[in-house]
């Protein structure tokens, strides 16, 4: 069978949100990096009002919700994760009359709003930043500054780096240093300074007051720094996040925050939440994120970083419910973000990549919890690995070490940046196939995140020091720009998070494929022409029917969806989830939950097996008698029990 029959007969308007909690525990969740979804001006650039013209794609899809990434004022540094101002919208995407009217749209059509707030830094050009640079001691306390290390101060006041590369601290005219641990334009703010925490609470109130049904934290994990801000004693830091402890990530300081945050939503009708993007270096560190007291949600990024093997699969899988069950919270699962290269990418590009892709997706939604999807992963969407140096917008891309990019001679420094409105040129030969070493545990990167970069290649690598747009320094007044006493740049993210940014196709055979009216910020491919959403529309072997028909069977099956609190013997599993690992040949994953089987052969061949129960929806076509079944090389399928 293939996926074109699928739930009409099990199909309902209802919602599995169980009668132990909110509509959170089983949503799936979309994410549109607002930049690259739809443009609506012909400026090149995705806005909001875009995105309100595209919200009926995503009723159809069948999500339960939209998280916004940043649209506030911001120099676009970081792709808006500078914020210059969190109550306004930049100009780029809009006005705040445009936010209003997406909410508005979003909730007639049933669809609720989660947006990004960034707490733990403000743009360079914040009011209070603009401030603390004029030397103001008020303004100053709010971040960190501190006076720098030997006898002229002119070494950075510790060994920290920069998630980008390079020091974490830049040194300003009067000598002072600030930290960073993003970009320059980026400065940490100091959350033991009661302004910053009355400063946000007002903030969430502003977006709350509108409407908006949650927000995203970035870098939650990050707001509270170890006293004494101590020195770490080794390099390459940024490959260490989520897998050892840091003293700027995941301090216990943190989560007082976030509980003065619950109290703030619980405040409001309509069960507002919050999301967490923390990273700790254990799924019972995360689990503490979400507490009862705490977020609602964490992202689970050991999903996403997981390759393409069964048995880690699963030990994931256990070790997740686990943690997220014994503090009472519903697990997450997502496969892809703005941060990340795309999961057809990574598991092998190609119809290999594709197929597995498609599987992971049917293996994803089966399970226990709510599930996030990034903008194009239901088009089957690849990673664009060939996009010029300059147009590249990455900030890491143009700081410290970084691995060779396609196209880019060795040791060469690549061209400045170009406008943010660049025609829709065609990356030549851009195509699902991996021609860089980004393996299947290719980690999240954050800037708005700040997760594991995948494995540098060692060599003599370009070693420019320069930030996005006109340069990290130039416009906050922020010394000279460089850290002339800091050495050498040290290792910090890839760089290359701009090939997942790549503004999606909606039709037509040609870029920018009805993503606007002209061109688009970032080149998109020649030959995308059949994966727009117009193509695969109707096409009961398309992915984007798989993920239509996947989210109607979610909604209709009672057994899938996030369970009720208590359900499920505790001999079957370490975790009440209503579900229950079977025997299985080697190489397959099988279980089962109310009603319900999923079965994910990982193998590159068929295998075969007795028929767990009557398909309804696989990721490949599959053979059955009634009595045994041949399951596909690389797919998934969903049986009725």
């Amino acid at each position: 069978m293939t996926h074109e029959s699928t739930a009409v007969q099990l199909a309902s308007s209802s919602s599995n949100t169980t009668a132990s909690g909110g509509w959170w525990r089983d949503a799936v969740i979309y994410q549109v990096y607002v930049r690259s979804f739809a443009d609506s001006d012909g400026d090149g650039v995705g806005d909001l009002r875009g995105v309100r013209s595209r919200l009926p794609h995503l009723a159809r899809l069948g999500v339960d919700a939209v998280w916004l990434t940043p649209f506030y004022v911001s120099p676009q540094a970081d792709g808006g994760y500078d914020v210059a101002d969190y109550r306004a919208v930049d100009p780029l995407f809009g006005d705040l009359s445009d936010a209003d009217e997406l909410v508005r749209a979003a909730h007639e059509l049933e669809l609720r709003v989660i947006v990004d707030v960034v707490p733990n830094h403000t743009s360079a050009q914040h009011p209070w930043f603009r401030a603390a640079l004029a030397g103001d001691p008020a303004a100053r306390a709010r971040y960190h500054f501190r006076p720098g290390r030997g006898a002229d101060g002119s070494e950075p006041p510790n060994d920290w780096e920069s998630i980008f590369g390079g020091p974490a601290w830049t040194r300003v005219a009067d000598g002072a240093w600030y930290l960073h641990l993003f970009a320059p334009e980026q400065p940490d703010l100091d959350w033991d300074h009661p302004e910053v925490a009355a400063e946000f609470a007002s903030v969430l109130r502003f977006w709350l007051d509108l409407g908006v049904d949650g927000f995203r934290v970035d870098v939650a994990h990050g707001m509270v720094k170890a006293p004494g801000l101590p020195d770490i004693g080794r390099g390459a830091q940024a490959t260490l996040i989520g897998t050892e402890p840091l003293p700027f990530f995941d301090q216990d300081g943190v989560h007082e925050i976030h509980r003065g945050w619950r109290r703030l939503l619980d405040s409001y009708e309509g069960d507002r939440i919050g999301v967490a993007e923390a990273w700790a270096p254990t799924s019972e560190r995360l689990a503490l994120y979400v507490r009862p007291d705490e977020l609602h949600q964490a992202f689970n990024f050991r999903f996403l970083n997981c390759p393409w093997d069964p048995a880690a699969m699963r030990t994931v899988i256990d070790e997740s419910l686990a943690a997220t069950t014994s503090v009472g919270a519903p697990t997450t699962w997502v496969l892809s973000n703005h941060d990340v290269v795309r999961h057809v990418t990574r598991y092998g590009g190609g119809a290999r990549g594709l197929a597995r892709a498609r599987a992971a997706a049917l293996l994803m939604l089966a399970l226990p919890g709510s599930a996030y999807l990034y903008q194009g992963e239901e088009l089957g969407l690849p990673e664009v690995l060939d996009l010029p140096p300059e147009s590249r917008r990455d900030p890491a891309f143009r700081r410290g070490h970084r691995r060779q990019i396609p196209g880019t001679a060795r040791g060469s420094a690549p061209e400045a940046p170009a406008g943010p409105a660049g025609g829709p040129q065609a990356s030549s030969g851009a195509g699902p196939e991996a021609r860089r070493g980004t393996g299947a545990g290719a980690g999240p990167q954050a800037g708005g995140g700040a997760g594991p970069q995948a494995a540098l290649q060692t060599g003599p690598e370009a070693q420019t020091q320069a930030g996005a747009g006109d340069g990290p320094q130039a416009r906050a007044g922020i010394g000279s720009g460089a850290n002339p006493s800091a050495g050498p740049e040290a290792d910090g993210q890839e760089g290359l998070r701009d090939g997942c940014r790549v503004p999606i196709p909606w039709c037509g055979a040609e870029p920018p494929y009805g993503f606007g009216p002209t061109g688009s910020w970032l080149p998109q491919p020649a030959g995308w022409g059949g994966l727009t959403v117009a193509a695969q529309t109707g096409d009961p072997h398309s992915t984007l029917e798989l993920y239509r028909a996947a989210l109607e069977l979610r909604r209709a099956m009672p057994g899938l969806g996030a369970p009720e609190a208590g359900t499920g013997p505790a001999a079957e599993a370490p975790y009440r989830s209503g579900m229950r690992w079977l025997p299985a040949p080697e190489g397959v994953l099988l279980f089962t939950r109310p009603g319900f089987a999923c079965t994910l052969n990982s193998r590159p061949d068929p295998v075969e097996l007795p028929a767990p129960g009557r398909p309804v929806l696989s990721s490949s076509p599959v053979e059955t008698d009634g009595r045994t079944v041949r399951l596909p090389p690389d797919s998934c399928t969903w049986w009725a029990i």
